[in-house]
């Protein structure tokens, strides 16, 4: 794992062009209009921004261009975008319209390939690989698809480990068993990530207090995204850092 610096990363998940929240990824409620949002944490010392099209795939449409050109010119922090990515054109479009990486889920499940002819074409630092893990009923932890309302049958070490091996430059790992719960990160998921991994990790689902994070950090990963703690006002970005901080956690102030 990095030394670097540690990434505090809001996560804006939009769905019919606005952003929303949910709780195990059901029960969406609207969160507000994603510029206004992606200007806010611009202003408010967030390292990155992740913004995700929930219902593309599952909509079976393509990527908002027009909405991440908008937030491209209002926000001056890596921005990564995820959400009907299908081609390396569709990757060159998001590029070209300011986004610095791309996050890829079903589409590297279908066709695992996709990861190394991205890495391939566009360096692995632009390919994150997003992975919606649960835990089945017997207890395997499996990856999820189309917003987690598919099983794609595959095992989460087994693919985070070929998605390394085939070129990703991080992986995205939210936990749906805790997504949106606020009752503290995955651990559990997330240590047997990094007994396999080599590039960095971003810790999703979950995060409800400061020390969360603290604990998260402390367990090794390079990031830690959130969302409704941050769009709802209930943990401030600066006053995070300065928490981390003080906790011997390496974060830009």
């Amino acid at each position: 794992m990095t030394n670097l610096a540690k990434r505090i990363i809001p996560c804006l998940d939009l769905k019919d062009g606005r952003v929303v929240k949910g709780v195990n990824f059901v029960g969406l409620r609207d969160a507000g209009d994603p510029i206004d949002i992606a200007k806010r944490y611009n202003d408010s010392f967030a390292d990155e921004l992740v913004f995700l099209d929930i219902s593309a795939t599952h909509e079976g449409r393509g990527i908002m261009l027009n909405v991440i050109e908008s937030i491209a010119k209002e926000v001056f922090i890596p921005l990564t975008v995820g959400g009907g990515i299908n081609s390396l054109d569709d990757i060159s479009r998001l590029l070209d319209s300011g986004c610095d990486k791309v996050s890829l889920n079903s589409s590297a499940l279908n066709n695992p390939s996709f990861i190394e002819s991205a890495a391939n074409k566009f360096g692995s630092q632009c390919v994150v690989i997003a992975i919606d893990a649960k835990k089945r009923d017997d207890g395997s932890i499996g990856v999820f698809t189309h917003g987690g309302r598919r099983d794609s049958g595959r095992d989460m070490c087994e693919w985070i480990e070929e998605a390394q091996d085939r070129g990703a430059g991080e992986i995205l790992l939210t936990s749906m068993d805790s997504d949106g719960a606020k009752s503290g990160f995955d651990i559990d998921k997330l240590v047997a990530a990094m007994e396999i991994l080599k590039i960095p990790l971003i810790a999703s689902g979950g995060a409800g207090e400061m020390e969360h994070f603290l604990e998260v950090f402390n367990v090794g990963v390079d990031a830690a995204l959130a969302a409704s703690v941050f769009h709802y006002g209930q943990i401030d970005i600066l006053e995070l850092k300065k928490y981390l901080k003080e906790s011997n956690v390496s974060v830009r102030v």
